[in-house]
């Protein structure tokens, strides 16, 4: 695997070095002692998958604050996204600013987000899944968000959204933390 830094402290992108031959391609997507040696130690308690038939679907952005915080790596494992990770952590250096990956089922590649960073993705293409690797278990109850178009965060995304929550759309402009 390759880790690459992105412009917020800690999001990495995580592209598979896959081996192919005449069956097709295999690749390591998670391995613990490669991640801590980036320097991003995690080991996945949950897995999910976010569903997605339509195009421009927007989803986020959530996350879980301290003491319940979640890690996530995020890949698309069929279609394509417009992934989003925003730093909410006000001691970071990157507090408030964004970085935003493509991601799509062919590339494998992933987006890890550390605790205290917010995540949305928008879909680009019809039938877009998903696939989250948590840590810790997910705690109910204490999910938050900031809203998707907020101007204190400016994220650039590619398209408008077409399907949306009314909670990630009516989400309240971000007072900081």
């Amino acid at each position: 695997m390759r880790f690459s830094p992105t412009q917020v402290e800690g999001v990495l992108r995580v592209d598979p070095d896959p081996v192919a031959d005449a069956r097709g391609a295999f690749a390591r997507l998670h391995c613990p002692q490669e991640f801590a040696a980036a320097g991003a130690a995690f080991a996945p308690a949950q897995t999910s998958l976010s569903r997605n038939t339509a195009a421009f679907t927007l989803r986020g952005m959530h996350y879980q604050p301290a003491p319940h915080g979640e890690t996530k790596l995020v890949r698309a494992v069929r279609g394509r996204i417009f992934d989003v990770a925003l730093d909410l952590r006000p001691h970071s250096p990157t507090y408030r600013r964004w970085t935003g990956v493509e991601l799509d089922a062919e590339g494998g590649a992933a987006l890890f987000i550390p605790e205290g960073v917010a995540h949305g993705f928008l879909t680009l293409e019809p039938d877009s899944d998903v696939l989250y690797q948590i840590a810790p278990l997910f705690e109910p109850g204490h999910g938050q968000g900031v809203r998707w178009d907020d101007p204190a965060f400016a994220i650039d995304w590619p398209a408008a959204p077409q399907v949306i929550s009314e909670r990630d759309a009516t989400y309240p402009d971000y007072q900081g933390v």
